[in-house]
């Protein structure tokens, strides 16, 4: 296994293969050439390219409720991704109109340019996601992961999540040895005994508790000042030209998030099934996410509004200054870059 890259060399490499992509293939072209012709008619696109992951959040809800397609009045083509990070070459590469990435590679998508805009969050992450340790591995406490092999997606929530308590406890990431692995690989690994720890989200992190513990959650280290969250992100071209589906996807959520608050037992069933997973785990995972109403994304202690944004627009400034201090990313763009990125708008016209 190799030693994990810096997260600004990984997006270099993500952001040139991407364009490699858009060079070599015609198939994101044709995409884009079929949405501006459908544009230009006032009609809808043929199809949505939509990329998901196998978080039990509203976006699997309306999925495993099958509404997309019969409320978009549109074909839509899911995608299923591992990580925020393959996610945004999935952007980059015009692949995708609407996707799942969490805070983390948001604030990375952002500072490198790639054209989207942050339209929802999908949940505020809580005790979801967590450094586990094997039981085994003589780690008790963050200051034990010193000399350890310690596993971690890359450019993801949890790796700033990583980052920021390994700060908090004092310990230098250079005297830990962290590995950028994407959740299946991490339970591979940890089956086989080549990790010592590992940060991941559900339902990865319930596997590794089989023979391990946690030693911090990323709820705990919310209630200290780190907040994580996955959000919607949809591409700048694709929201301007065809806003009333925007806008229709965030009422697929609104309606996903009064199902689970109305009827939770009707949700974690939908969910359980969507992910092959048991009705109680499903539940649990569910509750483990801090799911927000449509008036609280608005609200100024998230997205704010159009014409004042909210709080969230500085925690993700916060994230690019915090890994420019890592000297993960070469430089922090300034608010007003995070202040455009963050699009409360289709928000508003759903819940009119």
């Amino acid at each position: 296994m190799k030693r994990t890259k810096t997260i600004s060399t990984i997006i270099l490499i993500v952001s040139l293969l991407a364009l490699t992509l858009v060079g070599c293939g015609k198939t994101s072209e044709v995409n884009s050439q079929a949405q501006n012709d459908s544009a230009q008619t006032g009609s809808k696109p043929e199809v949505i390219n939509i990329a998901i992951q196998a978080i039990p959040n509203d976006e699997i809800v309306a999925k495993a409720k099958n509404w997309y397609e019969s409320e978009l009045g549109v074909k839509v083509n899911f995608r299923q991704f591992d990580s925020g990070r393959d996610v945004n070459t999935a952007m980059l590469s015009g692949g995708i109109d609407i996707g799942l990435v969490g805070s983390t590679p948001a604030t990375l998508g952002i500072a490198n340019g790639i054209p989207y805009e942050v339209f929802w969050i999908h949940d505020v992450i809580g005790d979801n996601e967590a450094l586990a340790a094997k039981n085994d591995a003589k780690i008790n406490s963050v200051k034990d992961l010193k000399g350890k092999k310690v596993a971690v997606p890359a450019g993801s929530t949890t790796h700033y999540s990583l980052l920021k308590v390994l700060s908090l406890e004092g310990v230098n990431a250079a005297d830990v040895k962290i590995l950028d692995m994407q959740p299946p690989d991490i339970f591979a690994a940890w089956q086989r005994g080549d990790i010592d720890a590992a940060y991941v989200w559900q339902p990865t992190l319930d596997k590794l508790l089989s023979d391990g513990k946690i030693i911090v959650t990323s709820k705990e280290l919310a209630g200290k000042g780190i907040v994580t969250a996955d959000v919607g992100i949809v591409r700048t071209e694709f929201a301007e030209k065809y806003p009333d589906l925007v806008k229709k996807y965030i009422q697929l959520q609104l309606k996903a998030y009064d199902l689970y608050q109305n009827n939770a037992e009707e949700a974690a069933q939908a969910v359980a099934k969507e992910l092959n997973l048991e009705y109680d785990d499903s539940l649990k995972q569910m509750n483990e996410l801090i799911w927000l109403s449509g008036e609280e994304q608005i609200s100024d202690k998230y997205l704010g509004t159009s014409t004042s944004k909210g709080e969230f627009v500085k925690a993700l400034k916060d994230t690019a200054d915090f890994l420019a201090e890592q000297k993960t990313i070469d430089s922090a763009p300034g608010i007003e870059v995070f202040e455009k990125a963050v699009n409360p708008k289709y928000i508003e016209e759903a819940l009119k």
